[in-house]
Parts: structure tokens; sequence; C-alpha cells
């Protein structure tokens, strides 16, 4: 296998890419035919790995065009390449020094390479992110109503009028996707069968852990940021602390935990059994997201539906 890698800094306009070797390979335009020369020069260099940042959307077509060309890539924290930077004594910044030490980033950590569900279910993810940016704005402009003049309450309930049609709008198209994938409907239907779990858990859990269910129960839970991270040190035994992960999953999967502490048996013992060990109630809840996950991660896998303990049920 090549030992060789490459490192990939993005920005709007330019993508710079840089080899393990310490060799800049050049700046390419992130434009459609900027991208097709960058996916020809890499394929000629036929790295074993080649890394970029997640930079808030603008690796996509980027990756996409790479994967495509059926080079092996991995999206990365840009948190985890500047804390390399730093560690390696790289303090200086530009894009050309960022590219270098991404190259030099893979060849060290050698990071897991990234997969792209399919393209519907991606689209569910986008149309998922729009409607919750769309409830944000809402929420926004209705506080702004309690302490707004009256001159401008007609401006203010035009945008909400504007921000709520967009919304029905977006959850129509959501509503005609899922419709449109019959493979989908058993999937969101088992996910649903576990109380505490309604619809907009279960299509955020489809958009956005395409992951669910082809991995470990602890891998997983370090995807959505719910893994415990030990903080010890010689004889000290720290408090364990969760970080990270897809934020996104982590709010719905809160507001379910918090229903299922009520309504679902299992999660209800597990979330009084731990109050009554002296647990504070907000370490309770992080721990029941983590059972509940596990849970809809083993039926995911298993293609099953939720199937309460008897014991339980007595």
């Amino acid at each position: 296998m090549s030992q060789f890698f490459i490192g990939i800094d993005i920005s709007k306009a330019t993508c710079d890419v840089a080899d393990s070797q310490g060799n800049f390979l050049g700046t390419f335009r992130r434009t459609p035919d900027g991208l097709t020369q960058l996916s020809a020069c890499l394929v000629q260099q036929a790295p074993a790995l080649i890394v970029m940042e997640a930079t808030g959307g603008l690796e996509k077509p980027v990756l996409v065009e790479l994967l495509k060309a059926g080079l092996v890539v991995a999206l990365v924290n840009p948190k985890r390449v500047r804390e390399f930077a730093k560690a390696s004594g790289q303090l200086a910044k530009t894009d050309r020094l960022d590219a270098l030490i991404i190259a030099r980033f893979a060849q060290a950590i050698r990071p897991k390479p990234t997969l792209l569900p399919p393209v519907e279910q991606q689209q569910l993810g986008e149309l998922l992110t729009r409607r919750q940016q769309l409830l944000k704005m809402l929420v926004s402009e209705g506080n702004r109503a309690e302490t707004t003049s009256p001159v401008l309450l007609e401006s203010l309930h035009r945008m909400q009028a504007a921000l709520q049609d967009e919304l029905v709008r977006i959850e129509a198209a959501i509503e005609a996707l899922v419709a449109s994938q019959p493979e989908w409907q058993a999937e969101l239907h088992n996910l649903e069968s576990c109380k505490g779990v309604g619809t907009i858990t279960a299509l955020t859990l489809k958009g956005h852990l395409p992951e669910l269910g082809k991995l470990d129960h602890k891998q997983v839970a370090a995807l959505v940021g719910l893994a415990p991270m030990n903080h010890d040190s010689g004889s000290r035994r720290g408090k364990r602390f969760v970080t990270g992960g897809r934020s996104e999953v982590r709010s719905v999967l809160y507001m379910a935990t918090i229903s299922a502490s009520r309504h679902n048996p299992q999660i209800r013992s597990f979330y009084h059994s731990l109050l009554d060990r002296g647990k504070p109630k907000k370490l309770a809840l992080t721990a029941c997201m983590r059972k509940l996950l596990s849970i809809l991660n083993a039926m995911a896998r298993d293609n099953s539906p939720w199937i309460c303990p008897v014991a339980l049920d007595a």
C-alpha cells in the first residue's frame, strides 16, 4: 500500500494541496472545472489517504468529486489539526502551511476514511438542517415581538408569515422524500416503536447518523458525542465528561430521553436507579441518552422494532 499522504486546505475560492513529503502541489479553484483538475492530479499521485478539514460545507463538493474518482478521503475536525500543528511547533498559519500540516497529520494519525451515505440520505439531512434553521429564526422573531415598537410589528409579522410558509414547504419536501423511499418506512417505523422516539428523532437519526446499526454502541456514542472521556492523572481520578460529536443528533436525542425517562420502562427504570444512587440529574440524563442510543443502534442493526423486557412490563 502507498505510504504517500495528501493534505488539502479548503477556502471559499480555492483548494491548496500538499503532500506528506513537504511538497506543495498547487492551488486549485473550488469550481467544477477546478475540482476536476484537482481530482485528475490526485489520481496520478495515487495517495494512500487524502485528508481535509470540515469547513462548514465548503468541503462537500471537494469530497464528492474525490470520492467519485475512487480516492480515499478522510474528513476531520479542524481542531484536531490545529492541536497537531501546535504540538509540532508550527504556529504560523497560511493556506500553504495549513495544507502541509494537514498532510503531516494524515501521515501521523491516519484517520478513518469518510464514506458518503446515499444521495437521498444526504438530502434528508440537508432538509432537516434547513427545518431547524427556520425554527430558530421563528423563535428569534417571536422573541423580538415582545420588545418591538408598534411601527415595526407589521414587518415582524410579515417575516414570521414568510418563515412559517417556508417551514411548511420544507416539511412537505421531507414528507415527499420519505414517501419516495419505501425501504425507509420499516426502518423509521422500528425506531418510532421505541417509546420516547418521535418522527423528528427517527428522521434525524436517519439523516444525520447513517452509521446507526453499522457500528457498535461505543463507536456510535462517540460519533454523537456521548462517549464518556476519562480525566485521570496518577492516583487522581477525575470526573468523566462527554464532548464533541453531532450536535443535531444529540439535541433531538436529549428531548427523546426526557420523554423516555417518563414513558419508556427501560429508560425510566435506569434513570431512577441512577438517581437513587445519588447521581446528579444531568449526569443521569446523559447516561440515559447513551443507553437509549445503544438500544436504537441494536434495533437498527437487527432491523427489529422495540420490545420491552417482560420483567419491566409486569
